[in-house]
């Protein structure tokens, strides 16, 4: 068995970013670097978005705004993002720019098989695929087992689940300057739906129809809804470009309880993706930069977690939504309808200090986070 130093089990999002990390560090050029991933990641399969105020990933980013629309059936709320801007990454091009570096490094290998199993054996591990087995120092699982998370009740399992459309549209509908953050003016049905709308161009779109919920529904139903937006905006004539689709975890479920000395769970198998929003790309660049950093320093990997303020925050969201998923517009909707847009988004970064959190949370429908609260008091540990 051929022997590494570290192993990334899955070359999503979190794997190579936090190998991005490395290289750009410098300071494991004598590291030997192993990715497994079935998933050759060659094709553009997600989008990602994210509010920044700096250069991230500046070479990547396809379009960018600065304002963006935030509506429900009762008011409609252009949002003014400044200093921020509302940025948009393909995954083809991420995966390009990551791959293009780490491929001019001798010390970093990919292969392009299925990883059925991986384990600790004393000071080293081991990783199978349905090929082969290899052994390593440390291993980095970015690879999601849902079942971790079903089989219990103590923290709330919701999925942000998605289809969207690409469209090229006849009509010049779209305004290409203000993206549709969140549109809940569609029929709720009793869970948490809004519309996602990205105009690149005035006349072409993605479009998604996204829920916050604990059950996924057929293609069709998804599909559907798209087509009675598109009417909705007027369009009469477009084409499908593209399609992408989506199912992301939201939790607050503690992952890093799973984590080893010598194996931890990245990406959304560690809890990386921010569990109230399913945010994930941002989220990523701080947690793979915070790893590198302990790689530097430490060699246990149970050190690195955190549970803050803000995982608190979002475990008495998910308790609301989980129990009341019928009333995600109007907590939303109470938070964006007169809230400082720029603030929201600070927060939701997890960068506020607490008298700015008070401000945020000030919006929010009181008794539902009141309830939640005396549910959990007794119950965080």
């Amino acid at each position: 068995m051929k022997h590494y130093h570290y192993i990334f089990t899955g070359s999503g999002l979190s794997a190579l970013m936090t190998v991005y990390e490395m290289v750009l560090s410098g300071k494991f050029e004598d590291k030997t670097i192993l990715l497994i991933d079935e998933n050759s990641k060659k094709s553009n399969d997600r989008t990602w978005c994210f509010w920044d105020e700096n250069n991230l990933f500046e070479e990547v980013v396809s379009k960018k705004w600065k304002a963006a629309i935030f509506a429900d059936k009762n008011f409609k709320r252009e949002l003014n993002l400044k200093p921020y801007q509302y940025k948009m990454v393909k995954g083809l091009d991420f995966y390009k720019l990551v791959f293009d570096t780490i491929s001019k490094q001798e010390n970093i290998h990919f292969v392009n098989q299925k990883v059925i199993d991986f384990q600790e054996l004393g000071n080293h591990c081991v990783v199978k695929t349905a090929a082969e087995s290899y052994t390593c120092n440390k291993v980095f699982n970015s690879i999601f087992n849902p079942e971790i998370v079903k089989n219990q009740t103590k923290y709330p399992f919701l999925h942000q689940h998605f289809i969207g459309w690409f469209i090229k549209s006849n009509q010049a509908v779209f305004n290409p300057d203000c993206a549709t953050f969140m549109d809940f003016s569609v029929e709720q049905k009793g869970n948490t739906r809004f519309m996602y709308v990205l105009p690149t161009l005035e006349t072409e779109a993605l479009i998604e129809y996204t829920l916050f919920s604990k059950d996924l529904l057929s293609a069709a139903e998804y599909e559907t809804e798209i087509q009675n937006y598109i009417e909705k905006l007027g369009i009469t004539e477009y084409k499908i470009i593209e399609k992408e689709q989506g199912n992301i975890p939201m939790t607050s479920y503690k992952f890093w309880k799973h984590n080893s000395k010598n194996i931890i769970n990245i990406g959304s198998a560690g809890g990386w993706t921010k569990a109230s929003t399913g945010f994930t790309f941002k989220n990523a660049t701080k947690k793979s930069k915070a790893l590198v950093q302990l790689l530097l320093t430490e060699t246990d990997f149970t050190k690195f977690h955190k549970k803050d303020k803000f995982w608190f925050y979002d475990l008495l969201f998910l308790d609301v939504l989980n129990k009341r998923n019928d009333l995600g517009s109007e907590v939303f909707s109470a938070l964006f309808k007169k809230g400082n847009p720029t603030l929201i988004f600070k927060f939701l970064d997890e960068e506020t200090s607490f008298l700015e959190d008070l401000q945020v949370i000030w919006k929010c429908p009181k008794r539902l986070f009141i309830k939640a609260l005396f549910g959990r008091l007794f119950q965080i540990n």
